[in-house]
């Protein structure tokens, strides 16, 4: 792929050396942790190829619906409407946040114990290794969390940076405030792409992010079997590539691989021996390339069969209401539909406590991991409320801090490998 798409990587001004060396490690990772499973899907084949390319014929994708005047949007959060990107025409991509990735440039500019997602996603950017904030004619942030918000000011000076405003609560004073924020984004989005957002494109926008919201949900209905039809790796690996994919391409292909579960779930065929220990991952959004926790939970002795993250059922979970007769009410159904993502940022909270205890209890799980990122406060500090609720629920609960590194591996599997063994039916 190297020198397939050199010359492009050129033009961006991405650091040739070092992104050869990146994708040399990450595909040696990827192939470690992915193609060293059995029993695959036929259908996973299609995300390997996607991850193959990710940095390669995706970005050329890009760069030829930019020659004929698309814009190209970045984002880092769910919380932004992608609808209104796509419905002006442009379009929106996540971008690079899950691995170390320059930090001795980034602690030139940001505090040493930053969160690893934002130490990432500057270092990608400051080391030249991200092709596509290379390609984005605007990154959008978020207020979600304090550690966001001012870095984002000084990221700024590196990208064409817009930030939207994320109240913290949800009474009526803040539905209007979100309200206007995403009337403020669509402005911003017109301006941008010189085209107006109508009622017709927004719906047409709005029914497109849906159907991939509606595959992706189908493959979470489908790992309630009690046979598990897929691992957890290959779940989490669908989600991390819708950011990053063609919307109706990726559908497609998800639908196709959801009609390969469904035959594996009437055969009663699981991809681990039945009675394995089945359990949700909960927290922190896991970008691509962060593998480190669902492969030592599955390389211990569990399945993972539920995402409780932004990577996962908080993305998916809720639909954009179609039936709308206007303008004015297509924006009404996105409002409500964004109100209802239960970031750890909002306080009071409760409504992701009563979430994660419905899907233990409808998956049927086992126990429950606790994922955050260090110096991730929202969700580190809202772990005490969850083991509590979930203490009182009688499901068992690890809550793990990590970030990006390989250093605490060993650690990690020590602690996984304990719970599972906790965890599983005695002789």
């Amino acid at each position: 792929m190297e020198s397939q798409y050199k010359e492009m990587w050129e033009r961006l001004n991405l650091d040739i050396p070092a992104h050869d060396a990146l994708l040399e490690v990450l595909g040696k990772f990827y192939g470690d942790i992915y193609l060293t499973q059995q029993g695959r899907l036929k259908g996973m084949e299609y995300l390997d190829f996607v991850i193959s390319e990710i940095h390669g014929l995706r970005i050329k994708e890009l760069q030829e619906a930019k020659a004929k005047g698309r814009k190209v949007v970045g984002t880092f959060c769910i919380f932004v409407p992608e609808e209104i990107v796509w419905a002006a025409d442009g379009i929106c991509v996540g971008l690079c946040a899950g691995a170390e990735a320059g930090y001795d440039k980034v602690e030139e500019i940001l505090p040493r114990n930053t969160c690893a997602l934002i130490k990432s996603f500057v270092g990608f950017k400051l080391s030249k290794l991200c092709p596509f904030f290379e390609s984005c004619d605007l990154v959008i942030g978020e207020t979600t969390c304090d550690g966001k918000k001012k870095a984002y000011e000084i990221f700024g000076e590196y990208v064409p940076m817009y930030v939207m405003e994320v109240p913290q609560m949800k009474w009526d004073a803040d539905r209007e405030l979100w309200r206007s924020e995403i009337l403020r984004l669509k402005a911003r989005i017109e301006e941008l792409t010189g085209r107006k957002i109508d009622y017709q494109n927004l719906l047409s926008a709005i029914k497109m992010i849906n159907n991939r919201r509606k595959a992706l949900w189908r493959l979470n209905e489908l790992r309630k079997a009690v046979f598990v039809p897929i691992s957890g790796r290959d779940a989490l690996l669908i989600n991390q590539i819708s950011f990053y994919d063609d919307p109706m391409r990726f559908t497609s292909k998800v639908n196709e691989l959801c009609d390969e579960l469904e035959e594996r779930v009437r055969r009663k065929e699981g991809v681990v021996p039945n009675g394995t220990v089945r359990v949700m991952l909960s927290g922190c959004p896991m970008a691509i390339p962060n593998w480190k926790l669902p492969y030592v939970i599955e390389s211990s002795g569990a399945v993972v069969v539920f995402e409780e993250s932004c990577v996962g059922s908080r993305n998916t979970r809720d639909l954009v209401e179609e039936d709308k007769k206007d303008l004015d009410g297509l924006i009404d159904a996105l409002v409500d539909r964004y109100s209802k993502i239960d970031c750890a940022c909002f306080t009071p909270n409760e409504e992701r406590l009563e979430h994660i205890v419905a899907h233990a209890k409808a998956y049927g799980v086992d126990g429950v991991i606790y994922y955050h990122l260090n110096f991730c406060q929202p969700y580190e500090i809202e772990g005490f409320k969850v083991k509590r609720k979930l203490e009182s629920e009688g499901i068992p609960l690890l809550t793990i801090g990590t970030d990006y590194s390989m250093e605490d591996i060993g650690q990690l599997k020590t602690r996984v490998e304990a719970f599972v063994e906790m965890l599983s039916p005695k002789a």
